[in-house]
This record gives C-alpha cells, structure tokens and sequence, in this order.
C-alpha cells in the first residue's frame, strides 16, 4: 500500500490516495500505522476518496484516530486532503477546482487554497461551518441550559489523588467549562498558564468523563490579548497532539461567548499558528498551512 506522510502544523497523519487504491479495514489500519514505534507514525490514518453520489463534492475524507475510531472531521487533515487532491492530481479537473469542496463526516465543506513557487499548495482557508452549542449536539449530560457557556466543573471529574489541588492553583484554572460543537466535541478551559497543566493525566480523565456520553476534545487555553492566545490540546482517540483544528476553531468561538477575545483571533499550537474568524454569517474560517513530510510503502 503506498502512502503519504502529511502534516497541518504538526498534526500528522497517514494518508492514503483511495483513487488509487482500497483499504479493506481502515480502523484496523489506523492502529497499525500510526504507532510511533512500531507503525509510520501518526496521529491517525486519514483516506482520500471519490465523493459519494448526490453531492456537490470534488473529494472526500474519512479519518480515523490512532486507536481506530472514526471521527467526523479533522480541521488540519482536511487541508493537507486539498493538499494531496492538488498535488497529486487524484482525478481529472480536481486543479481547476479552487475552491475545493470536500466531503466529511460533518457535511461538505468549502476550502480556498494557494499555491507557492513550486506549483504546490501550501495555505488553505477552510470555512468550518458553524458552531453548534446545545448539550444534545455536543453531547453533554448537562440539563436545563441551551448552551454550556462557564459552566462550573467541580465535582464533574474525578482528579488522580496524585496530583492533590496543587496543580489546579500553579496552572491558575479557571474551574469553568465552555463546550462547542465544530463537527467534533469539544470542552475548553482557561487557565493563566497552559504549560503548567499536568495535560497527560488530567487529559483523558475528562475525554472519558460520564458527562460526555461519546467522549471529548480537551483544550486548555491561556490569554495573551483579545486577538492572540495559546492553546494545547488532548484529542478523543489520540491523545496530546500538536494541533487541532475543530478544536481551535471552537476555542476561537468559545472565547466570544465567554469575551475573552475578538472574533478573529490567532492561535498559538505546539506545533504552529492559525488564524481563526468567527464570521457574522456564524461560519468559521480557519487558515493555516499544509505539508507534505513523505511518502512511502507500507507492506500491509
């Protein structure tokens, strides 16, 4: 099976051109080839395929995290999916396209993109879509509210008796949750220091939280000024990646609804920067790069 290696700011998959080629069990695949040590390495395994009949789309994607579950969308993978369309060339006329309508399992969405000196794609807007916000939609076990905008979280997570209090004050956090919906859940907490949150333990106890029924995205974001912050993240199935984003795109929300930001915002990730803009038409336009690491034959 050939392969490429993609990245969108650090958020790196395996991808696979299914104009090309079938992939029998991608779940199965996914685990395989995103191990770090054993595998390609990855934050998952994301196919490149023909859109489904009765769409408008050019392309479309499905994605699947390192543990083999499937996702909805992935705001970074599906820049790098425009990326490989174009580069590669995977269907007659698909250059000609720009934009580029690429369905997901979020519907279709709509991307812009440029290319560089060598004929390649390197930034793409993508419109996001809009942000959905009622428990049911997130899903949260949250009753009585049509939003959950600074909701208290105490005694919602179980915290490790290991860490005791302490980390709660040295990362300063602000014990309120905000959850957003942008094709994936997604739970966001501020704090006045995100490199001080003990993100590989407290992670996964809120991804796996009774309240959140189908699991969810965990974003810690820390506040420099209404049109910057910093944000690190723990994503359902994968773990601390180095960029996510649905998930900047609904930090970039959240922080209107909670004012701590102006609608365009840019995000600082481990592994680099997107510009985010929460429209008046209440869509969502992320813009950020796409790379191409390598490709290769995986013997599967």
């Amino acid at each position: 099976m050939r392969f490429i290696k993609m990245h969108g700011i650090g958020n790196d998959y395996v991808y696979v051109n299914g104009f090309a080629q079938a992939v029998s069990d991608p779940g199965a695949l996914a685990v395989q080839v995103a191990d770090r040590h054993f595998g390609i390495g990855g934050d998952g395994l994301i196919l490149v395929l023909p859109a489904s009949e009765g769409t408008d789309a050019h392309v479309r994607m499905r994605m699947f995290n390192a543990d083999g579950s499937e996702a909805e969308m992935c705001g970074n993978g599906i820049r790098c999916v425009c990326k490989l369309a174009y580069d590669h060339n995977v269907t007659p006329g698909i250059r000609d396209q720009n934009p580029m309508r690429i369905e997901t399992g979020n519907g279709v969405l709509t991307l812009r993109y440029q290319t560089n000196g060598d004929g390649k794609v390197r930034d793409v807007t993508v419109d996001m879509g809009e942000p959905a916000f009622h428990p049911e939609t997130i899903p949260a076990n949250i009753d009585g509210v049509e939003r959950i905008v600074n909701h208290d979280i105490k005694g919602l997570f179980n915290w490790p008796t290991s860490l005791g209090e302490e980390w709660i004050a040295e990362c300063g956090l602000d014990q309120r949750m905000t959850c957003v919906a942008t094709g994936n859940p997604h739970v966001i907490l501020y704090c006045t220091d995100v490199s001080k949150v003990p993100l590989e333990q407290v992670g996964p106890i809120i991804e796996n939280a009774s309240v959140f029924p189908a699991r969810i995205n965990v974003h810690f974001v820390q506040i420099h000024s209404r049109d910057e912050l910093t944000m690190r993240t723990w994503e359902r199935g994968s773990g601390i990646t180095l960029a996510c984003g649905t998930g900047a795109s609904a930090v970039a929300v959240a922080g209107v609804l909670t004012d701590h930001n102006n609608r365009r915002v840019l995000a600082h990730l481990p592994g680099g920067d997107l510009t985010l803009e929460w429209k008046e038409d209440n869509h969502i336009d992320m813009t950020g790069t796409a790379d191409e690491v390598f490709t290769g034959e995986w013997p599967g």
